[in-house]
């Protein structure tokens, strides 16, 4: 019957299969290469900016007006400063060298990052807590994720700041209600535009450093 053919052939393979020599077997040829390194950071950017808008969203109807207004777009104020900042020249900033983008994506998201650890403590709405701790974890892999793409392709990571980023940057807190509230404006805004151009970066690059071709090989004697 085509049942008992079936049952026949499956069990035919599974002898066939445990009779093979041991097999070390489907082997990558060495590392997955700069290209994977570097699709894999650029999808985690734009997931990042899909996880802000929401985000941002959230936290500035947190803040309320006039933050959470649609049309509010203050000045950026002495205070500001602090936070790097990415608006910088596209030219300019296409004339870079990738090593030099690359170094000023990995200070960024790491200071960045100590700001929002910081906002995230700040913050008295557990769900909103909830979300930027999400948020700080993603930043962080993003993080670690453009050290990798600069090791990949043999760029030195930045002296400073050193490993993952941990402590809070060195600032003065807000004289008042208002200024700090401003602080965090400024700083989601930021981010958006740092994800928006990193998104950017990583897809040129990886035009560049296509993903190398995998090869596989069977090490088994007799094959």
């Amino acid at each position: 019957s085509p049942a008992g053919d079936s049952w026949g052939i499956f069990t035919f393979l599974c002898a066939a299969l445990c009779n093979l020599p041991a097999l070390p077997a489907l082997n990558c040829s060495e590392e997955l290469g700069a290209g994977q390194s570097i699709q894999q950071t650029y999808d985690l950017t734009r997931y990042l900016e899909h996880q802000l808008r929401t985000l941002a969203g959230t936290y500035l109807n947190y803040l309320g007006p006039p933050f959470n207004e649609p049309d509010f777009n203050p000045p950026r104020l002495a205070r500001a400063e602090r936070v790097p900042s990415a608006t910088v020249d596209l030219d300019l900033w296409k004339g870079l060298t990738d090593n030099a983008r690359l170094a000023a994506n990995y200070r960024a998201y790491s200071r960045l990052l100590c700001y929002l650890r910081v906002l995230d403590g700040q913050v008295g709405m557990a769900e909103l807590r909830h979300r930027l701790a999400h948020f700080c974890a993603s930043l962080q892999g993003l993080v670690l994720s453009i050290g990798g793409v600069m090791s990949s392709l043999g760029y030195p990571l930045p002296a400073s700041p050193a490993g993952p980023p941990a402590g809070p940057p060195d600032a003065p807190p807000a004289p008042n209600d208002f200024l700090k509230k401003m602080d965090d404006f400024w700083l989601l805004k930021e981010l958006q535009t740092w994800l928006w151009r990193s998104a950017k970066d990583f897809n040129r690059l990886k035009k560049k450093v296509p993903p190398a071709v995998v090869t596989l090989r069977l090490e088994a004697r007799g094959f």
